[in-house]
């Protein structure tokens, strides 16, 4: 797990290959990180988002990840990966899990040797925090991730002290 780092900062600022934004279905922004993602990406993103095909309007389903260039962020690339609604999916666990080693898996593909992470599901989603960050570090202390410098970027004080409480539990 050496290669996990949290901070408490704005992911958009992030000096990584990629920034994962936790995403909704339709991957044409909305609140919180989202919102922010967008905000600070420009209107680029916004455009590459609109060329990912959507079935039924939905871009990419709970639980999956999709990969689009980063407009005007730092980063190379932007991971839109969509976490459950907690008290609406019927596998929250399974669908939270999901949604993180595919995006890792979508970082190795293409090359990425550093990817950022919000709390995926932690806000509007209403997962709970500290079963979250059990499921995203264990997600991201995999063997098979450990190519991958992962950061997670978290708001505020609270949310950064549980995630580095869990961490240290792993170790």
């Amino acid at each position: 797990m050496n290669h996990i780092a949290i901070v408490e900062g704005d992911i958009t600022r992030a000096d990584v290959d990629a920034i994962v934004n936790a995403a909704n279905p339709k991957m044409l922004g909305g609140g919180g990180v989202d919102g922010a993602i967008h905000r600070a990406a420009g209107p680029k993103l916004l455009e590459v988002c609109r060329k990912v095909k959507a079935v039924n309007g939905v871009r990419c389903p709970y639980g999956e990840a999709r990969i689009t260039t980063a407009g005007e962020l730092p980063s190379q690339y932007v991971i839109h990966a969509v976490g459950p609604i907690y008290r609406q999916a019927n596998n929250p666990k399974e669908l939270l899990e999901s949604a993180y080693c595919n995006s890792l898996i979508l970082a190795k593909e293409n090359g990425c040797r550093s990817i950022a992470f919000p709390a995926i599901s932690c806000g509007a989603y209403g997962y709970p925090l500290e079963d979250a960050a059990h499921i995203a570090l264990s997600v991201c202390g995999r063997l098979e991730f450990s190519g991958i410098q992962v950061v997670f970027y978290l708001f505020g004080q609270k949310m950064y002290e549980l995630w580095c409480h869990v961490l240290q539990e792993k170790l």
